[in-house]
């Protein structure tokens, strides 16, 4: 008797706790080496751009230069570090908005 109470028991904590394992995820960060900018107003553009994909936690801006670092936080369930990588790359240019000047140094 006691045997057959247990199963529906251990069933129903078992459901219980893939459900909210479920709800919780963990955010991946990614540093990126970005080519191509030349500005502060280029930093902006990019961190705009990266923060208006879906799970993306955090953009933040390094230091400018030749070569200038994002450090990012996103939830890999929403969105992927290909994602990312179009969406810096697809950022028009703050001179010529026309051009895609920057690139993700792999």
């Amino acid at each position: 008797m006691r045997i057959k109470l247990l199963y529906p028991i251990m069933f129903l904590v078992c459901t219980i706790f893939a459900i909210s394992a479920k709800g919780q995820t963990i955010d991946t960060s990614i540093t990126l080496k970005v080519k191509g900018i030349t500005c502060s107003s280029d930093l902006k553009m990019i961190k705009t751009s990266v923060e208006k994909l879906e799970g993306i936690s955090e953009c933040k801006i390094g230091k400018q230069g030749a070569t200038s670092k994002f450090t990012i936080k996103y939830n890999p369930q929403l969105t992927t570090e290909k994602d990312i990588y179009k969406v810096i790359e697809g950022t028009g240019g703050c001179e010529k908005p026309d051009e895609r000047p920057y690139k993700v140094k792999l």
